[in-house]
């Protein structure tokens, strides 16, 4: 399943500022043109080709027109009459950390139909010029001294803030344990035999039981920063 991200709350802004209204936000749509260089050579009767320039597609939206929004629809209006480009950058939800930057010209915007039973829409088009910026922030996750485990757990490999997956081992008498994670920022979620629990950096969770002897269980840590993508890291605690 991955991890799909629900689009409400994605923003538009231009140069700087929130656009109002909004209900759709069609973004970047990469595509490369294709060059033709098929020759009397070309085996097999097929085409041959060479990719060429790439275009960014166009940027549309959709919503309902705000008309107390100077700094949003109504600047836009006027970036369009006097054909300046200017910063448009989509945000997408918060836990995803991700955001398209670019450049553009607005080619197209409308205020109306003015039905007799609905709102005013507004929409606007915009053509990016250059490469647009793709970017996801993500989450510092674990910082020194990352974490510790009690009742003598043996972790392998060394903890790293980079490295996202461990083994640890604890002697066969060992029934339970708790862990200690640290990070410099943001919550940090534990989640173990069906059971999430939040743990304040630096303090030991609450007790994890472990399985059976000679058996395996799977122990998430997730550390989550307002506005990055979450950093998870996973452990499979065995049980001699």
């Amino acid at each position: 399943m991955g991890n799909p991200t629900h689009a409400f709350g994605t923003t538009f802004t231009w140069n700087s500022a929130v656009v109002a209204g909004l209900s759709a936000i069609n973004g970047i749509e990469l595509s490369v043109d294709t060059l033709d260089v098929t020759t009397h050579q070309s085996a097999n009767y097929y085409k041959e080709v060479l990719p060429g320039l790439i275009d960014p597609g166009e940027v549309s939206l959709e919503g309902n027109f705000d008309y107390t929004d100077t700094a949003g629809q109504q600047a836009m209006l006027t970036d369009l009459n006097s054909r300046v480009s200017r910063t448009g950058v989509i945000t997408f939800p918060g836990a995803t950390g991700t955001t398209w930057t670019f450049t553009g010209y607005l080619t197209g915007l409308k205020i109306g139909d003015a039905a007799t039973d609905g709102t005013i829409p507004f929409t606007a088009k915009i053509k990016p010029t250059g490469k647009p910026a793709f970017a996801v922030a993500t989450s510092a996750g674990l910082t020194t001294p990352f974490f510790s485990v009690n009742n003598s757990g043996t972790i392998v490999p060394v903890a790293a803030q980079a490295t996202l997956e461990y083994t640890i081992t604890w002697a066969t008498g060992i029934t339970t344990f708790t862990i200690t994670p640290t990070a410099a920022a943001g919550t940090i979620t534990v989640t173990a035999n069906g059971v999430t629990q939040t743990v304040i950096s630096g303090n030991a969770s609450s007790a994890i039981a472990l399985g059976a002897a000679t058996s395996m269980i799977n122990m998430t840590v997730v550390v989550q920063e307002n506005a990055k993508a979450p950093k998870t890291y996973l452990f499979h605690c065995v049980r001699q």
